[in-house]
């Protein structure tokens, strides 16, 4: 879409000029010419059919971002005329323009504390007609808070000295609004991070699995890491029935709360992902349900004293018998069966056992008349009829359905939990996940990943991450479509798409292809987000990732 372009001070005799000239004379030049013509004439943008703004305009923004850094307050105010006015462009262009939300995923780095760092970033981000950022605040066992002021189990992000109080989320909220950008918290939620793991207080906190792994000593996929930034063996997932856990992020959660960021997005809401046939689970060993407080949990589930045998068995062995159900049934003999949450007891069929038939034989005899004996023995008693058993394979079979439902409601409880500050204080909240983690998959397997996201809350937003890498969008829109089924009624729907402006990047479509199919497949989804703006500006992340300062 273009809209009527009003050009400022783009003379060439004046950039000329200003290359020429000191910092200081630029400073002054640029902020006498601009800010009156800027004052006088509400301009509109020339923007495109994504509300991007021209190269004109980034660069004269530019030109007045530097000349602010001189501290001179006609140049600051010039600058802060520029920003105000792109903000409310975008704004009235993406009211305008599908999708009317268009966010994009970021990470910031200690450099980003230079002078200028954080308006120059947030400034392409404008540029690039997003009117979302999402700043990534908790990630590689690591948090987005000052030295001074993080009481958090996690180091902070930025921790070179002198810059103890320097807030690096704080700063860029309050400067994405100076720019009409909404400001989400992005930080991951079950997983965090090799840090945490190697404390040693906080070994109790980690989920294990029946092999006695944690995900830290399990083969993990270091390409699926790499492929989005991540940092291979830098993942630790933790029990989510752990109390200790559950404490260490609550406080974490309220501390980004009291940044006030005006949405918050919580990621690795599942388990870690297996590697080749162990990224599917198929029996309870695979299950990350072996830590202290999951399999109290899990065995507080029985409704008997024969489930909570069996179900201790189960988790012992990876499997129970007969002899298993037989020696709990004698065990417990006043309980008919096994009983745990959820389990509906089957019938059970009571075979005549032999000794019954014996009887039986034995009445028919007695039936028959016989000559009588002085010496005649007495009758011997009838022996007490053998109890039958619950059938084993049922047993088992349900066995497996409750350690799933069990791994699973962790999931639920820890994300239900996660997102309480936010609500109490208005802010928005979403989850982030994979369509495809929830998967059943062949006979009795799960996607190992047991995300159940479509079970979250209807009244969070479902920021599905649709990143197939076929190489056209057919195995991307097929995800984005199981995700608008799957969701609950009423959801807020903003698939995350993989990519970059213009070009195909990682056997991916460019972002313009992946959106037009998106809206032909999902007309009803108003919001897409795209994963990065590292991905989009590869050169400048290396350089903020890096820097000495």
């Amino acid at each position: 879409m273009k809209i009527a372009p009003t050009r400022i001070a783009n003379f060439p005799h004046q950039r000329r000029c200003l290359s020429a000239v000191t910092a200081a004379i630029a400073s002054s030049f640029i902020s006498q010419l601009v800010l009156p013509f800027i004052e006088n004439k509400p301009a509109f943008a020339e923007t495109s059919a994504y509300c991007q703004l021209s190269k004109e305009q980034v660069n004269q923004k530019e030109d007045l971002r530097r000349a602010a850094l001189s501290g001179k307050t006609e140049s600051q105010q010039a600058y802060f005329a520029v920003l105000n006015q792109h903000a409310r462009e975008i704004s009235q262009c993406r009211q305008k323009t599908w999708p009317q939300t268009q966010a994009v995923w970021l990470r910031l780095y200690p450099c980003d504390v230079r002078p200028g760092e954080i308006d120059r970033v947030l400034d392409k981000v404008v540029n690039k007609g997003y009117n979302q950022v999402y700043v990534e605040v908790f990630y590689d066992g690591q948090v987005l808070l000052p030295v001074a002021d993080n009481p958090t189990a996690w180091p902070s992000v930025l921790r070179n000295r002198g810059y103890e109080k320097y807030d690096l989320l704080e700063k860029a909220i309050a400067k994405g609004k100076q720019r009409g950008l909404k400001v989400y918290a992005w930080l991951f939620t079950m997983n965090f991070g090799y840090t945490y793991s190697q404390r040693s207080d906080r070994q109790q906190t980690l989920a294990l699995n029946g092999k006695n792994q944690t995900s830290s000593t399990v083969i993990q996929d270091a390409a699926i890491n790499e492929d989005f930034g991540e940092v291979p063996g830098n993942q630790a997932f933790i029990d989510p029935y752990s109390p200790q856990a559950r404490q260490d992020y609550n406080l974490l959660v309220n501390q980004i709360v009291k940044r006030r960021p005006q949405g918050m997005l919580f990621d690795y809401i599942r388990y870690l992902r297996g590697v080749g046939p162990a990224s599917v689970a198929t029996k309870v060993q695979d299950l990350w349900i072996y830590g202290p407080a999951s399999q109290q949990i899990l065995l507080q589930r029985a409704n008997n004293q024969q489930g909570r045998d069996l179900i201790q068995r189960y988790l012992t062995k990876g499997f129970i018998n007969t002899n298993d159900v037989q020696a709990v049934v004698k065990q417990y003999p006043n309980e008919q069966q096994p009983l745990w949450q959820g389990r509906v007891p089957q019938p059970i069929a009571a075979a005549t056992p032999p000794s019954r038939r014996q009887n039986a034989a034995s009445t028919v005899a007695s039936k028959t008349p016989a000559a009588k004996s002085p010496n005649a023995a007495t009758p011997a008693p009838k022996p007490t009829p053998t109890r039958p058993l619950p059938d084993t394979g049922i047993l088992q079979k349900d066995l497996w359905q409750l350690s799933v439902a069990h791994a699973v409601q962790g999931v639920l409880e820890f994300f239900g939990m996660a997102i309480v500050p936010a609500q109490r204080m208005g802010i928005p909240v979403g989850a982030v996940f994979f369509p495809d983690a929830n998967k059943k998959i062949n006979q009795g397997g799960y996607d190992s990943r047991l995300q159940p996201w479509d079970s979250f809350p209807a009244a969070v937003e479902f920021h599905a991450m649709s990143y197939g890498n076929c190489g056209d969008v057919s195995c991307i829109v097929p995800q984005v479509q199981r995700t608008v089924s799957l969701a609950p009624p009423g959801a807020k729907i903003i698939p995350a798409i993989a990519g970059d402006w213009g070009k195909s990047v990682k056997n991916r479509p460019s972002l313009e292809i992946q959106m037009r199919a998106i809206r032909s497949a999902t007309p009803q989804i108003n919001a897409v987000s795209h994963f990065s703006f590292g991905w989009q500006e590869p050169e400048d992340e290396r350089a903020r990732q890096t820097c000495r300062f």
